[in-house]
């Protein structure tokens, strides 16, 4: 394990444009449930109903369920870990140009981090579906007792600001992270498994783009066999070794 710290630490030493890619797996160690795998959301709440736009314009309220027992705890009470914050350092030195999350929880911009592509969305932000109003998540969780699913002001519905499933990633969004990807010499993947696309692709543009890739993962994904290093640990322990 040492060795394999050393060689990380020496290629974000030698590294200048890096960008980090991080997923579920970095904010598990924030405490919010990863969405696949042993004990995932997915394992016991059906996406095709939970997260599927169509579904959720036909009956909101299962949504709102979920969210009211399940989501706002979880993110409300979710804080950055070391990983986040370490991050945030590689950005003040110059190093980090950007972070491209598939999270859609903040925890980077609570951390300090400035350049961050969403390309799930953010679930702090409420919009509604008909005249865009945004509302916090604070905000309509207080009012989720009293009426759900929640209506906006002018009677309409009220949807996270994240993608659900049946909807496209946001175009902005994609042609930044790829261009991101083209233009870095180091490419870190922190807590993805790499198996949901278009973003999986993201990863993949800038190796092929001559970046050095690391992937840093508690399990296998399907890019460790072309990564320059592979480190199946948490992030946040990993990276809170490089700095020490």
């Amino acid at each position: 394990m040492d060795e394999l710290i050393y060689k990380f630490k020496d290629i974000i030493t030698k590294s200048n444009q890096i960008v980090a890619f991080t997923g579920a797996g970095l904010s598990s160690e924030s405490g919010i449930p990863t969405y696949r795998g042993v004990g995932g959301l997915w394992t016991k709440y059906d996406p095709s109903k939970c997260a599927n736009i169509d579904y959720f314009k036909h009956n909101p309220s299962l949504y709102w369920n979920f969210f009211k027992d399940v989501r706002y705890p979880a993110i409300s009470k979710a804080r950055p870990n070391p990983a986040h914050y370490y991050l945030v350092d590689l950005e003040k030195q110059g190093k980090l140009k950007c972070v491209i999350t598939q999270n859609i929880d903040g925890l980077h911009q609570m951390a300090g981090q400035s350049n961050v592509i969403e390309l799930h969305g953010n679930t702090r932000k409420i919009v509604c579906i008909n005249c865009r109003q945004v509302y916090s998540m604070d905000e309509i969780y207080r009012r989720l007792d009293k009426v759900l699913p929640p209506k906006c002001n002018c009677g309409g519905i009220l949807k996270p600001d994240v993608v659900f499933f049946g909807e496209s990633l946001p175009t902005r969004a994609i042609i930044d992270a790829e261009k991101a990807a083209k233009n870095c010499d180091t490419f870190l993947v922190l807590g993805s498994s790499l198996v949901v696309y278009p973003a999986a692709q993201i990863p993949i543009i800038a190796k092929e783009n001559g970046a050095i890739l690391v992937i840093v993962n508690m399990d296998t994904t399907p890019l460790d066999r072309v990564a320059d290093l592979v480190i199946h640990k948490p992030a946040s322990h990993v990276l809170s070794a490089i700095k020490k």
